[in-house]
């Protein structure tokens, strides 16, 4: 029986876990197109239209342009925009993934209209409740008809939140479905100029990533951050893509950062691994990044004091470095101890978790739809 799927993406993240269920649905034959939603919640080119293109996503059916705003505002926005949106196209079944406002803003309008929500990296926690995101998981969670898990902390948490067994499945993860797709053409597209340029005058350098407000919109803990990077950056250049929140914060410090720490604008997605991929180190704030750099064993170092994704320190490459200075700091030396690429890579990040849900959700929504009278 085919069903009608609604994909909900909002934020640049979203984009690379939405690409590999796109890419399954229509390798199936037995779906009909998904509809897909963008909210806007990222709306500018740098972060939103250049990563459609690079991942060859369609046009999206629905732009709802809700750009940037207070997490009350914007959640409020989306809401008010996809009702209606979800009103006309009366989906089998709307697909959230991650954890940003878009994901619980839908996730909540489809619930209210009675229509299945599935919840694509359901599960993870990081048990710090004033991070946003870990809002937006666990409400969206527990809203969520079917939650569709990476790691084994997932299958954990949602059974201590009495979650039943029966709607929750350990899939693997969409997005390292993306990013071995992207691996495996990166020979048939070259790195672009700023990236190509880097890597020729640097044979060893380190990236850096930036962006949670916890980070940058503190300047007390962004100058900690910034004393640790600039001490390793004597030893290692560092080559930074900068976020625009963080562009506008480190502008607020009004000083000169050291020369081995490299500013570069926001590169697109396959520029962006054609750099990492090959870096020495990874130190970053963002939670899917701990986990591509696991899947290709790069060493990676997050700027936080926990992490809703452990498998990628059990498993995986990434060690947590906390946010002083000297914490940092450990923590790269710790991982440049650590030879590179010798982590196993997490079980069933095989690149099929996008196949995985879609058999299970076909099968669900089978087994909910009307029979046939005799």
């Amino acid at each position: 029986m085919s069903h009608k799927l609604m994909l909900v993406a909002g934020a640049r993240p979203n984009f690379m876990k939405i690409a590999p269920l796109i890419r399954a649905a229509n390798a199936r034959g037995d779906l009909p197109p998904v509809c897909l939603v963008h909210t806007g919640q990222h709306y500018d080119e740098g972060m939103s239209e250049v990563f459609f293109r690079e991942l060859g996503l369609p046009k999206p059916d629905h732009y709802l342009a809700v750009g940037s705003a207070s997490h009350a505002v914007q959640t409020a926005k989306i809401m008010t925009a996809f009702e209606p949106v979800l009103l006309a196209e009366k989906p089998a079944c709307v697909v959230v993934v991650g954890d940003v406002n878009s994901t619980l803003a839908c996730a909540l309008v489809a619930s209210k209209l009675a229509v299945p929500v599935a919840h694509v990296e359901a599960g993870l926690r990081s048990g710090d409740r004033t991070m946003p995101e870990e809002i937006n998981r666990v409400l969206t969670d527990a809203i969520s008809d079917w939650l569709f898990v990476t790691e084994p902390s997932g299958l954990d948490n949602l059974a201590l939140e009495g979650r039943a067994a029966s709607s929750v499945f350990h899939v693997g993860h969409v997005m390292i479905d993306n990013l071995l797709h992207e691996v495996a053409r990166l020979q048939e597209a070259p790195p672009g100029e700023t990236c190509a340029r880097l890597k020729k005058e640097l044979s060893r350098y380190g990236v850096v990533t930036l962006h949670r407000p916890a980070n940058v919109d503190s300047l007390e803990v962004l100058s900690n951050i910034l004393r640790a990077l600039e001490t390793i950056a004597t030893d290692l250049p560092l080559i930074s893509p900068v976020h625009p929140r963080t562009r506008s914060n480190l502008a607020k410090l009004g000083r000169e950062l050291h020369p081995g720490v490299v500013l570069t604008e926001s590169l697109g997605y396959r520029d962006f691994v054609h750099l990492w991929g090959d870096a020495e180190i990874i130190l970053t704030d963002s939670g899917g990044l701990q986990e591509e750099a696991t899947a290709l064993g790069v060493r990676c170092v997050t700027l936080r004091e926990n992490t809703e994704r452990p498998v990628t320190v059990t498993e995986g490459t990434n060690i947590l470095g906390g946010v002083t200075t000297d914490s940092i700091l450990a923590a790269y030396h710790t991982a440049l101890t650590r030879a590179r690429r010798s982590q196993r890579r997490p079980r069933l990040w095989d690149g099929q978790a996008a196949g995985r849900i879609l058999e299970i959700l076909v099968k669900e929504l089978d087994a909910r739809a009307p029979k046939p009278r005799a």
